[in-house]
């Protein structure tokens, strides 16, 4: 049920919350912007690189991905639409480019309307939502360690 303000109409976010959601939907859509500046390295990992970070030490050092590889690869892959290429370089890279996307258009809606949509959410964000983000992470980590491939 939609509370109502005293006008009549339904209650809206206070101006400093429709400001930080303009503040989420920037950070948002900047994060996919640069997903989708950048050029996916076909071996599923490595895109980073194309910002100018050196590539990861991890896979050097212990021959094995470390539990972001292929993360930036995915999200640029994803923004471009190419799931089934995301989800094998990096399935956790994928679900967190399609939450970011989801998070810009929410973000926007409330920033712009003064929606009460983070009210609604907020109680999603719990520690067993965190254990559960963080098994997935892990349960991504294992699938591309077994994918890695052997050189």
């Amino acid at each position: 049920m939609v509370a109502l303000a005293k006008s009549g109409g339904p209650k809206r976010e206070p101006w400093p919350n429709r400001f930080i959601a303009a503040v989420v939907a920037v950070a948002c859509l900047s994060v996919l912007l640069v997903a989708a500046s950048l050029s996916p390295d076909p071996r599923g990992f490595g895109t980073h690189t194309g910002l100018g970070i050196p590539p990861c030490g991890w896979p050097a050092q212990f021959g094995r991905p470390c539990a972001t590889c292929g993360m930036t690869t995915a999200f640029s892959l994803a923004v471009r639409g190419r799931f089934l290429e995301s989800l094998h370089a990096q399935p956790f890279g994928t679900l967190l480019c399609v939450v970011s996307a989801a998070g810009f258009w929410l973000a926007l809606h409330a920033a712009a309307t003064g929606s009460r949509i983070g009210r609604l959410l907020m109680p999603m964000v719990t520690l067993r939502a965190a254990f559960v983000w963080i098994g997935l992470l892990l349960a991504a980590w294992v699938y591309k360690i077994l994918t890695w491939p052997v050189v």
